[in-house]
């Protein structure tokens, strides 16, 4: 029961916040510092879910070896990414190489 009520605060809380924007639209005015820090916020989100699923795939513990092949496909899109900075190359390459670094690792 204790979890039904959570998720009906988080709930609550969620419609709270995105009517009272809705509402209040343009009438609240935010600082341009306040603007530039909450542009960060998309990044640091998406950074915080991807990288422990990185660098422990499978919860327990850090796997910094070769045989993890998320890790390899990481560091493999990041490489392309820099280089060519190009997101539809990123991702297919990266995923191209996810798939087969695990593929080769149920090989060896």
């Amino acid at each position: 029961m204790n979890n039904t009520w959570m998720i009906v605060g988080m709930m609550a809380i969620t419609i709270t916040v995105k009517a009272l924007i809705f509402v209040l639209g343009n009438r609240i005015v935010l600082s341009q510092a306040l603007k530039e820090a909450l542009s960060f916020v998309p990044v640091t989100v998406l950074t915080a879910i991807i990288v422990p699923m990185i660098l422990a795939p499978h919860g327990a513990s850090i796997e910094l070896s070769w045989r993890n092949p998320q890790l390899i496909a990481a560091i493999a899109a990041i490489a392309v990414c820099a280089v060519t900075r190009h997101q539809l190359l990123t991702i297919v390459l990266g995923l191209a190489m996810f798939f087969g670094w695990q593929y080769y690792c149920t090989l060896a």
